[in-house]
């Protein structure tokens, strides 16, 4: 009915987890990308992290050494990882919750994109200024989408939120200033 301590203590070992060989590695890398949008660096720091939790014993049964770059290099071959595509589809995502040019291409190097994939992406998320600093406005009742007009220090402090969202500071100050229910002129 009832185990004793002695008993339960022994049940609940700790199991040791056996050492990655070139096999599990990629068998780890593949469970990885089937799970997450990612890029090459964020697989590489993974697969390195696991590398380091686990140990390498690749060396002793097939010769291979642990290499994270190589099988992100032939995931990225294969299709499995694109960074533009990533990295369009995060910036997408991020102009949609609202969030500026400097918060987008600050999560873009963040997630290991290069510089000529984030220079690529550069010119949309800065076409969509207007759009994401206006659906920024929204989400927060700021402007225009506000019940009333907030006096001059609620205002700064507005201003101050939508630089720290990644907004230039004249149009985040053109948009503060306007009037509820104002629409801002292009």
């Amino acid at each position: 009915m009832f185990q004793s301590s002695k008993n339960r203590s022994k049940s609940r070992e700790i199991r040791t987890v056996p050492p990655l060989d070139a096999a599990a590695l990629e068998r780890l890398a593949l469970r990885y990308v089937e799970r997450f949008a990612t890029t090459r660096r964020r697989l590489i720091d993974y697969l390195t992290r696991k590398i380091r939790e686990r140990g390498w014993d690749g060396t002793a049964t097939d010769g291979a050494a642990a290499d994270p770059v190589a099988l992100a290099e032939k995931f990225a071959e294969l299709g499995y990882i694109d960074d533009r595509a990533f990295g369009e589809a995060r910036a997408a995502a991020m102009g949609r919750r609202g969030l500026g040019k400097r918060r987008v291409t600050g999560a873009l190097q963040q997630a290991g994109l290069d510089e000529e994939d984030r220079e690529a992406i550069a010119p949309a998320v800065e076409d969509r200024a207007l759009e994401t600093a206006m659906a920024f406005a929204r989400r927060r009742r700021i402007g225009p989408f506000a019940a009333v007009r907030a006096e001059r220090p609620e205002r700064e402090k507005q201003i101050a939120a939508m630089i720290r969202g990644g907004h230039d500071f004249a149009l985040a100050r053109r948009i503060v200033a306007l009037e509820p229910g104002e629409a801002l002129e292009p």
